[in-house]
């Protein structure tokens, strides 16, 4: 096969497949149904046209035949007046159109012949028609159930084109919420350490160390001011502050210590008791 005939072959086959798709059975039926009947009109026509000329022929011949009891009765009256050669121009006349009338009847009944037989196809064209019109209901209907089971089952089945759309939107949507839900865990879990904190307060971990502990030797001191205004001495440190104290010289030796958490409750609860016993 050359490349011109599979050419030619190849577009052949895709003009089959394109007018496949875009051919709608309803559509052809209902042209199809239309076009007989455009047919059966041209043939009911016809039949009008050819009893038109009959009835022209059938008028024609009674005229004749008029003429031809006319010329009898010239003939006779001719005869009468005894005027013999009158009587045989009238006779003349009269078998002239008698062979006139033989011809046309001749002509009518050979239209008659195609009249019946016009009458006939007529009848056969029109039965089919009503046949192929109950025929093209079922078919239509039976086409249009089939379309709408196959939409169901392609929406069932999720193969059509808009259900893989749609199946495609959700699993971008699916992807881009999970996407969301891990970035808004990544955010709680950078807040709950303090990065965000330190990002925006500008200190790394050993400036807020050192300030810390800062804060702590401006507390003691304070402390020492308010034993000394009221007379007290400082008390003996316990194992526990003496221990605290170790940590807090680790901590200067070593600024990866991290200071020990302070009970808020505890200290407010000490005070109102000192409180109390003062008053």
């Amino acid at each position: 096969m050359g490349i011109l005939s599979r050419a030619s072959y190849v577009i052949r086959s895709k003009l089959n497949a394109l007018l496949n798709r875009a051919e709608d059975p309803s559509e052809t039926l209902d042209y199809s149904y239309e076009k007989m009947r455009d047919e059966l009109q041209d043939v009911k026509k016809g039949i009008a046209d050819l009893t038109t000329q009959k009835k022209r022929l059938e008028i024609q011949r009674r005229r004749l035949e008029e003429n031809v009891e006319k010329h009898n009765e010239q003939a006779r009256e001719a005869v009468r007046h005894d005027r013999e050669d009158l009587a045989r121009q009238a006779l003349e006349k009269k078998q002239q159109k008698m062979a006139q009338i033989e011809e046309l009847e001749v002509q009518i009944a050979d239209l008659q012949e195609t009249q019946d037989t016009l009458v006939e196809k007529k009848n056969e064209l029109q039965d089919r028609i009503e046949r192929f019109r109950t025929e093209k209901e079922t078919m239509k209907a039976r086409y249009e159930a089939a379309e709408a089971s196959t939409r169901v089952s392609e929406a069932l089945s999720g193969v059509g084109d808009e259900m893989e759309d749609t199946a495609r939107a959700i699993e971008r949507s699916r992807e881009r919420t999970e996407e969301m839900e891990a970035r808004a865990e990544a955010m709680d879990e950078l807040a709950d350490t303090g990065a965000f904190d330190q990002a925006l307060s500008g200190e790394d971990e050993l400036d807020r160390e050192l300030r810390e502990m800062r804060s702590n030797s401006e507390v003691e001191a304070e402390l020492d001011t308010l034993r000394a205004e009221m007379g007290k001495e400082s008390p003996a440190p316990t194992e526990r502050e003496a221990d605290s104290e170790v940590e807090t010289v680790d901590a200067d030796t070593d600024t990866e210590a991290e200071p020990a958490d302070v009970d808020e409750e505890a200290v407010e609860a000490e005070l109102e008791e000192l409180s109390e016993e003062e008053q």
